[in-house]
């Protein structure tokens, strides 16, 4: 089961992806986890991505491309895979089919988790991090950790200017994505705003179909 999964910041894609890769036993592949493990590698790819990082600019869609295409080429990857944060443009959805197509693969599933941005906008904003042990949690839990008692704080992008900025750019760049797969007639769109263990009956229900 080869699956993209889409939705703006916040919507919950990574809590639902943890559940596929749990349920299915797939891996759920970002594009930061592979541009880390590259560039701590030293692998070309990953040398020449460090380069654009060190410089502060954006990697370059052809090494990001290919980076993914090694990454995908990896024999965890024979049952299937997740991708978590890539695509972003529809042109880096073009060019990953050409790079499947050349490994005998393809995308199966398009899984968009919709959350309303306003509905996203309060639940980052009122996201926590705990300095002591980094758990995340909410405002209302309180000035204190629940987990260790020690002091929570809000992230500098969970303030509502940048969450909000975020969200803009998610629906200029990212989210044409699910016009370009619901072209494929591969897409399924899910009500994110519901308790998760109904979310993920819902992604269940749509993998399963797409893989019958």
């Amino acid at each position: 089961m080869n699956i993209v999964l889409l939705g703006a910041p916040g919507a919950g894609k990574g809590t639902q992806a943890k559940m596929i890769t749990e349920k299915w036993d797939i891996p759920q592949i970002s594009t930061g986890d592979i541009l880390r493990a590259a560039v701590a590698h030293g692998t070309p790819l990953g040398l020449e991505a460090k380069r654009f990082m060190d410089a502060g600019d954006l990697v370059p869609d052809a090494v990001v491309i290919g980076l993914v295409k090694d990454r995908l080429a990896e024999p965890d990857t024979a049952n299937g895979f997740i991708l978590d944060g890539f695509p972003r443009t529809v042109a880096q959805a073009e060019a990953l089919d050409a790079e499947l197509a050349s490994l005998g693969k393809a995308i199966e599933a398009a899984v968009a988790v919709d959350v309303d941005p306003e509905v996203i906008v309060e639940r980052l904003t009122s996201r926590r991090t705990c300095r002591a042990c980094g758990a995340i949690t909410s405002a209302s839990a309180g000035p204190s950790c629940p987990k260790c008692d020690g002091e929570l704080y809000q992230r500098d992008d969970d303030n509502e200017a940048t969450v909000r900025n975020r969200l803009d750019v998610y629906a200029r760049s990212t989210a044409p994505l699910v016009d370009y797969y619901r072209g494929k007639g591969i897409l399924s769109e899910i009500d994110g705003d519901r308790p998760v263990d109904v979310v993920f009956a819902d992604v269940t229900a749509v993998l399963e179909g797409a893989h019958a």
